[in-house]
């Protein structure tokens, strides 16, 4: 057993990244398919780390201590580069891929618990490899395993939630790519010359050079302890009520109003590239740790039954992206980052949408409109959509 502690794990992290990026350099397949760095270089680490403890029973296990921390900084800075005017003026494209999202949801219930059904297992087996863990997540699929389990009986619930959202992440950071460049390539789509949404935001182009001073950085940091220490406690003043939100989302919501309220006022303007450069920092390294300290063991010890159920469940995602997401939101060049982004966050996270639309935009060229919809969607409003939805499908008496 071989435990990276702290630091060891941020080196390892950086490395994965950089690892990424040689393979993309060197492997033409993966800058054509647009694969991120994070998920390439981190899902090397992992198959390694599997091999290891398959072939010579030598354990390797990375400290996620900072993997917390870090998706809370990415998420505050989403908050932060949240300007509400451009909020406003791309509205109705926000709605309208709330609409999709939510019918992706139902999709995913359906999808499962028929495929359930049809292979002799408990509905709620099904129900777990649906949008409970896919579109949830780890964190999401953990707490609904916990009522399966106890108010319904299912065995092994939690050890299945994990399974399933583990093999989301991984299927979500490989489909974008893959079909965003599909649908490019079909319609000939490129960038917008003029955004018809106000403003930009940096998450576009994280490689680019951008002026940055020591103070603005110093500055941008306050910002994000603000966010972070005040949104944490606002997560913990909720929990247990009706209001209960993940710590994420509330601390985005108070980035949202820190940075306007400021703005409004006229006390402070947040400075955007310092905000979207810290914010790709810990992108990326959360995305490297999550990805590198996978289990891919519990992934192969998947029973047959549940492993067919995610198979379908990634081809309905990249068919759903492709036919509904895609042609509901244009079908233009925005349109294909957003259908990018959807497989992100429809089998994954929402960090993997981010990474999955950065792959696209570097290549294609930016979507302002896809940056502005999808974090907003992603963080504020699929985890209250997804609990309802969740919460309707167990209301059926088909379980058992």
């Amino acid at each position: 057993m071989f435990r990276l502690d702290t630091q060891e794990t941020l080196m390892a992290a950086a490395l994965v990244l950089l690892l990424g990026r040689q393979i993309l350099a060197r492997i033409r397949v993966l800058r054509t398919y647009t694969i991120p760095e994070p998920v390439v270089g981190g899902l090397l680490v992992a198959l390694l780390v599997f091999a290891l403890r398959s072939s010579l029973r030598i354990e390797v296990r990375s400290d996620t201590t900072l993997q917390a921390p870090l998706m809370l900084t990415f998420f505050a800075t989403i908050g932060l580069n949240a300007d509400l005017a451009g909020l406003k003026a791309g509205g109705r494209a926000l709605i309208v891929f709330l609409g999709a999202v939510v019918g992706l949801l139902v999709m995913q219930d359906a999808l499962g618990i028929g495929l359930a059904w049809a292979l002799g297992q408990d509905r709620l087996l099904g129900l777990l490899g649906a949008s409970v863990t896919l579109s949830g997540g780890h964190g999401t699929g953990a707490a609904w395993a916990k009522v399966f389990a106890a108010r319904h009986g299912l065995a092994s619930a939690t050890e299945i939630a994990i399974a399933c959202a583990t093999f989301g992440l991984i299927l979500g950071g490989l489909i974008g790519g893959p079909v965003a460049r599909f649908l490019i390539s079909r319609y000939s789509l490129s960038p917008r010359p003029k955004p018809d949404v106000a403003g930009t935001t940096g998450f576009e182009q994280p490689k680019a050079v951008r002026p940055i001073t020591a103070e603005a950085v110093i500055e941008t940091v306050a910002l994000i302890a603000v966010c972070l220490a005040v949104g944490s406690a606002l997560a913990s003043w909720i929990a247990g009520t009706a209001f209960e939100l993940p710590t994420f989302v509330c601390v985005l919501f108070i980035g949202v109003i820190l940075r306007n309220a400021l703005a409004v006022r006229g006390l402070y303007q947040p400075f955007e590239l310092a905000v979207s450069l810290l914010g790709n920092v810990s992108l990326g390294l959360f995305l490297a740790i999550a990805l590198m300290s996978l289990r891919l063991w519990d992934l192969a010890s998947l029973a047959l039954p549940l492993l067919a159920i995610l198979v379908m469940q990634a081809i309905a995602m990249a068919m759903y992206a492709i036919f509904i997401t895609f042609r509901v939101m244009g079908r233009n060049y925005d349109a294909a980052a957003l259908a990018a982004g959807h497989c992100g966050f429809g089998l994954g996270a929402t960090p993997t949408a981010i990474a999955n639309m950065q792959a696209i935009t570097e290549r294609f060229g930016p979507s302002h409109l896809a940056f502005l919809v999808v974090p907003m969607v992603g963080a504020f409003f699929i985890d209250i959509a997804n609990a309802i939805v969740i919460k309707l499908f167990l209301l059926l008496p088909i379980y058992g």
